[in-house]
């Protein structure tokens, strides 16, 4: 392989004119409502009874102390003034979900004990702003079958609820493959800013639902409760949950070592390091404004079917915000990981030369660059060009009301600290 520039396609532009009033197909509206019969509002007791009831009758969660941030978390959607009865109810499905998963995580580990014995050997780690090329780096690295990687599937479901025959799909992918479907049919454009397919590698972070410290609930909901509680409380003892949940994930299928990647991992790196001590860290950098006009875009996108009225200007103000926290967090814990286990990656330099990256992050790893890595880590760059399904058409300003060199200089402590490029915005 030489020192190719990142694979690109004459692009498509897209222009998505009707964010601040957005039209409204029948698919729209009905998401807006949501199911008739599932409550728009669920106790914390609510959540557990009906996740106890998925999972046929289980009721050891574990260390309670994940109840105190569920509280705070149904409190926040309650206070969300802008939600959809649908859009609530999207999440309270998702909470009760995420707590049948913990019911089986524990169910299986109390069975199954030696599962603590697994070892989570030297896991390659990448944190790095939204939009600033993690999913391509993860879903890249992960053609290096000796990584164990997670797919989108499994993450939404780690354990299998029934035991399956030979040669027979998993209802788990059947079940993702299908909701990511229709999500993708209601946002048609949703696949050119960030693809949900189900055997994609996602994030880890969604593991952290489980001890209802994930930041993805912030991306659908305006929730500042429970974002100053996350901000206010140490998150380790919910990355050593995670790792548990590694654990279990490796014991059912293997290898042991991961390749795992977050943006909430960037303001969690003192976390992320007393968690996993031997890891290696991957953090990526970009230009903080074309984050946030990407970001948003997407976001914003994506509230016409949870969120009457949507109010662009509020979500603009919201995470331009939360960015700047997300950012100061990561400047007072970069310390936490040393030079010999940890690389900063410019966002441009990954995108003028991915395969110089790639080495980088081997060397630092010490994983080893045989041919037939090699080739097939070459395959995923030729079949996964940049702007594969089409390239957005931003307006920071015009659509979200931010400035962007107001913005370059509220966010010059990030800058100094390390040299993205600017990009047009």
């Amino acid at each position: 392989m030489g020192n190719a520039a990142a694979a690109e396609v004459a692009p498509k532009d897209i222009i998505i004119d009707d964010l601040a009033d957005p039209v409204l197909t029948p698919e729209i509206i009905a998401a807006r409502q949501g199911p008739a019969d599932f409550p728009d509002t669920l106790t914390v007791d609510e959540v557990l009874a009906r996740a106890s009831e998925m999972t046929g009758g289980l009721t050891d969660f574990g260390p309670e102390d994940f109840k105190e941030r569920l509280c705070i978390t149904l409190q926040a959607w309650e206070e969300d003034e802008g939600f959809t009865r649908g859009g609530r109810i999207t999440l309270l499905q998702h909470a009760v979900r995420v707590m049948a998963n913990r019911l089986r995580i524990e169910d299986i580990v109390k069975k199954h004990p030696e599962i603590l014995e697994v070892k989570i050997d030297r896991p390659l780690i990448i944190a790095g702003l939204p939009r600033s090329g993690t999913t391509h780096l993860v879903n890249w690295l992960a053609r290096d079958e000796r990584l164990r990687s997670l797919t989108l599937w499994e993450s939404e479901e780690p354990v299998p609820s029934i035991q399956l025959k030979e040669g027979e799909v998993d209802p788990r992918l059947q079940r993702s493959a299908e909701f990511w479907a229709a999500f993708e049919q209601m946002l048609p454009h949703f696949v050119a800013m960030h693809g949900m397919d189900a055997s994609h590698i996602h994030e880890d972070n969604e593991l952290l639902f489980m001890d209802v410290n994930s930041y993805n609930w912030e991306w659908q909901s305006r929730m500042p409760r429970w974002t100053d509680h996350y901000f206010a409380h140490d998150r380790t003892s919910s990355y050593l949950y995670e790792k548990k949940v590694l654990q279990v994930l490796t014991w059912l299928r293997g290898p042991n070592r991961w390749i795992l990647k977050s943006p909430q991992h960037m303001e969690n790196l003192a976390a992320m390091k007393a968690a996993f001590p031997d890891a290696t860290m991957v953090i990526t950098h970009r230009d903080p404004v074309a984050v946030l006009q990407s970001l948003l875009t997407m976001v914003c996108y994506c509230d016409r079917i949870r969120r009457d009225p949507v109010d662009p200007i509020g979500l603009g103000k919201l995470w331009a915000d939360r960015i700047e926290r997300l950012l100061r967090e990561c400047l007072a814990q970069r310390e936490a990981w040393g030079p010999d286990q940890s690389l900063d990656v410019l966002f441009h330099e990954y995108m003028g030369d991915q395969e110089a990256v790639m080495r980088k992050v081997y060397d630092m790893a010490d994983l080893e660059l045989t041919p037939e890595v090699e080739g097939a880590l070459l395959g995923y760059l030729n079949e996964n060009p940049r702007n594969k399904h089409g390239r957005i058409i931003y307006n920071l300003k015009g659509d979200f009301g931010l400035d962007p060199d107001e913005l370059r200089e509220r966010f010059k402590f990030y800058y100094d600290a390390f040299p993205v490029k600017k990009e047009a915005c």
